[in-house]
């Protein structure tokens, strides 16, 4: 989001770049999912300041020239040394130093890397917009490989290069890219092109601080979203992901989120992603929602191929009443399939901790569901108001208050222990339903 409102903050544009190099660990779908990805958030190529997908792998004869063109300049020499015998040369598992490569003269081979001719003096310092100035002495950095046996160049140098064709001058990533850097300023240098600017992003952790991982955590947008997030509030909270406006007021339109945006203001430690911050921002954002907006956005969820109901047994105006009161309560869209499957299912979804807790005295509650069973059943309206009272004159005919008496006819009814507002959720339900419920759980219970 970074590089994103970047680029649109001063006129430029944002470059999707798939860098396939390795073609082992890229795959088309993999592609499709980040393009499906950004076009959820907002980042499409329908937008001026976006450009792209280009693909490394269609650059390779460039590459290459690149690499002969340094080659070719001295600045870098070809090398069949493994790694062990560099190490043994050299007592450490730094690669080249002494010369007995660069010194053989050698030509390019079937086997023999590409390595660039590193500085044996001096630092390369980078100027990094959120790190300031680190510096590496250049005696520290390997002679590089930047092609390999087989004559493919490696990312260091097809980054740099496409860097330069497409006129790259802001690279914005993540810290751990920080150690490539000297490495990636010394091609820039050597080809003939001033650096880009640099901003090393910090790292995201989980709550144990450990660095996010897509083996251990969960970090695709696209599961985030398949479960009920709505696309404005993950980009709202990724913005805060570092750096936050200086006014402390972190729930805003994007339109202010960018414009307040400074990659200069971006924190340098590590940024914990909080999902249960996540989810807060998510809810306060459903709750803001027009009613109409929310229910349309439900909609998915409960017409869907997927939902444990019968497509015809859906009922947009039973839904559409209770919907005011679920938007309060559920902080994903995801969440609104428990609230309401009572309304769609022949019989509600029995949770049994919630009928055990509700009919632990079973005679109790059977005789408390037959009397309002009957009050119910004469109830002149079916209105949630008028159905209110006739609970509170079930309860006090058996002793109890209102609270008491009404968990087992929600258990009964509903499923569930916790759930919208009990007496909408009958009037909702109708009173056939209802009472057909009622008697069934007076017959479990018998």
């Amino acid at each position: 989001m970074y590089n994103w409102a970047t680029a649109r903050q001063q006129g430029g544009t944002f470059v999707l770049r798939i860098e396939d190099t390795d073609a082992a660990r890229n795959r088309p779908e993999w592609t499709q999912g980040i393009i499906s990805a950004l076009a959820a958030i907002g980042i499409h190529d329908g937008d001026p300041a976006f450009e792209g997908p280009h693909f490394h792998s269609a650059g390779v004869e460039r590459h290459r020239a690149a690499a002969e063109k340094l080659h070719a300049a001295g600045q870098a020499y070809y090398c069949d040394c493994t790694r062990e015998q560099l190490a043994e040369r050299t007592g450490s598992t730094q690669l080249g130093y002494d010369g007995f490569c660069r010194g053989r003269g050698l030509g390019f081979a079937q086997g023999r890397a590409l390595r660039f001719r590193t500085p044996d003096e001096g630092a390369t310092v980078v100027v990094d917009l959120i790190r300031g100035e680190p510096s590496f002495p250049n005696p520290a950095i390997e002679d590089f490989v930047i092609a390999r046996g087989d004559g493919s160049p490696v990312f260091l140098l097809a980054n740099v290069v496409d860097d330069l064709d497409q006129g790259i001058t802001q690279v914005i990533r993540g810290e751990e890219h920080l150690s490539n850097t000297p490495k990636q300023q010394l091609l820039w240098e050597a080809l003939g092109a001033v650096p880009p600017v640099w901003a090393h992003l910090p790292v995201i952790v989980n709550e144990k601080r450990q660095k996010l991982s897509k083996r251990r955590d969960k970090v695709a947008l696209e599961d985030y979203l398949a479960e009920g997030y709505l696309p404005e509030a993950v980009v709202n909270y990724l913005m805060l992901l570092g750096w936050g406006p200086k006014d402390d007021l972190e729930i805003r339109p994007y339109a202010e989120l960018e414009q307040l945006f400074r990659v200069e203001d971006v924190n340098a430690a590590s940024a914990f992603f909080d999902v249960a911050k996540l989810r807060a921002f998510n809810g306060e954002y459903l709750r803001a929602m027009a009613v109409e907006d929310f229910t349309a956005a439900c909609s998915p969820w409960l017409t869907g191929p997927e939902v444990p109901w019968a497509a015809e047994d859906f009922d947009a105006r039973a839904f559409a009443a209770l919907a005011p009161l679920a938007q309060s309560r559920i902080a994903l869209l995801g969440e609104i399939v428990q609230q309401v499957d009572f309304l769609f299912l022949p019989e509600p979804v029995r949770d049994e901790a919630s009928w055990a807790k509700a009919m632990k005295d079973e005679d109790g509650a059977a005789g408390l569901l037959r009397t309002a069973r009957e009050r119910l059943a004469a109830a002149g309206e079916w209105r949630a108001g008028v159905l209110r009272a006739e609970l509170e004159a079930v309860a006090a005919e058996h002793g109890l208050k209102l609270g008491r008496a009404q968990a087992p006819v929600r258990v009964a009814v509903t499923g569930r222990t916790v759930g919208l507002p009990l007496f909408e959720s009958l009037e909702a339900l109708g009173r056939e339903r209802t009472l057909d419920r009622l008697d069934a759980a007076v017959d479990r219970l018998a």
